[in-house]
């Protein structure tokens, strides 16, 4: 184990290059920063969608509970607020993954899928009360 940690040490500690080279190079170009400017904001708007749409989905729904804290976080994961229980039920039942802590990758959800995560929270929420 020793002679393997000689040899991934300097991996981590010294990283390749190549990954700064790239940024530089995107982000030294105008024209390039501004696309990658573009795309960033329409990833950072598609999540603030996301959570928008889910929240109103819930609400609209009757789902018991409060859901403003979906809308009231930013990045591209969310706490749902849901129970151990609850997760693991939206798990096994309907196949959704998230921690069990209900923490959720925004970004698998979409309109097209928007409805079934709606229909299965609520699912859970009721069958498995707090």
């Amino acid at each position: 184990l020793s002679q393997l940690k000689m040899v991934t040490r300097p991996m981590y500690s010294s990283p390749p290059i190549h990954g700064a080279l790239l940024v530089e190079r995107i982000l030294g170009d105008p024209a390039s920063l501004a696309a990658w400017k573009t795309e960033l904001a329409a990833m950072a708007d598609r999540i603030l969608e996301v959570r928008s749409l889910l929240r109103k989905g819930l609400e609209d729904k009757g789902t018991p509970g409060t859901w403003n804290h979906i809308t009231d976080q930013i990045g591209m994961f969310s706490y749902m607020g849901l129970t151990e229980k609850q997760c693991e039920r939206l798990i096994s039942e309907h196949h959704i993954y998230l921690l069990k802590s209900g923490r959720i990758s925004l970004a698998g959800l979409n309109k097209s899928n928007m409805q079934y995560m709606v229909d299965s929270v609520d699912e859970v929420v009721r069958a498995c009360p707090p």
